[in-house]
């Protein structure tokens, strides 16, 4: 596979790292969007980033001038809200945003219950120490953890911040448990039940993300092109590091999607 991905039907973009860096747009991504639209390649938003809602990632790709409807942006709360239903989970103590909350109230499960039968835990840019104390206290108590995806750092201009990974290490030294489960990326389901939909081969289907364990490691395990961009977290050196039959190896390396197409 080359640059030209002249046998994509559908490009899968990771958003932080890949598309904009905090609140600055990647140079040459907008140029990108239009070529993918110019030559009628379907592309859709992927993040695992939690702390915000589908409107409010709407709204900041809009703002960058980026056209986008709802049904092109696919979080890691899509695929822990599936998980939540199929275990029939209702009730939970959630440390997450109030974007993310809503989103899960709007699926009839609620976040604050004082009898919950998981603690949630999500990108929470919001968070106090009433949540996670009473999550530590009820996981003492036997209450599971899921958590939304296993990123450890979020990046940004000035650097990585802590994410979700760094929050489970701090729940993992309070608490001396693990979550029962992660969604998110890497899960292959997170793009397969898109491809499908779209009656799509997964290997006409690229997903373009900034990490080797997320991005990288889900396209491999849905059987997608995988490429790595080196706009975000990852680098040539971490990619050198990798085994020849690693899951994390990419197909294509580029320094960002201003390479591509």
């Amino acid at each position: 596979m080359d640059t030209s991905l002249e046998e994509i039907d559908a490009i899968f973009l990771d958003l932080d790292g890949t598309i904009y860096l905090g609140n600055e747009l990647i140079d040459g991504a907008l140029e990108f969007l239009d070529r993918c639209q110019k030559k009628g390649v379907k592309r859709f938003f992927l993040s695992n980033n939690s702390s915000r809602s589908v409107d409010q990632y709407l709204k900041k790709l809009v703002g960058f001038g980026i056209p986008a409807t709802a049904e092109d942006v696919l979080l890691s709360t899509h695929d822990l809200l599936s998980w939540l239903k199929q275990n029939k989970v209702t009730k939970t103590w959630l440390i997450g945003t109030d974007g993310m909350g809503q989103m899960l109230e709007q699926q009839g499960i609620e976040t604050t219950c004082s009898d919950p039968e998981y603690v949630v835990l999500g990108y929470d840019t919001e968070i106090t120490y009433e949540k996670i104390a009473k999550a530590s206290i009820y996981m003492h108590a036997g209450i599971p953890l899921v958590a939304s995806h296993p990123d450890m750092v979020c990046p940004s201009p000035e650097g990585g911040l802590p994410d979700v990974g760094a929050y489970l290490a701090m729940l993992k030294a309070t608490t001396g448990k693990d979550p029962i489960h992660i969604t998110g990326k890497p899960n292959a389901g997170m793009i397969l039940h898109k491809i499908e939909e779209l009656g799509l081969e997964p290997n006409r289907c690229a997903m373009v993300g900034d990490r080797l364990y997320t991005d990288i490691a889900m396209a491999n395990r849905a059987g997608c092109v995988g490429i790595l961009v080196l706009s975000g977290e990852a680098t040539m050196n971490d990619v050198a590091a990798l085994a020849d039959d690693a899951e994390q190896r990419p197909d294509l390396v580029v320094g960002s999607v201003a390479e591509l197409m």
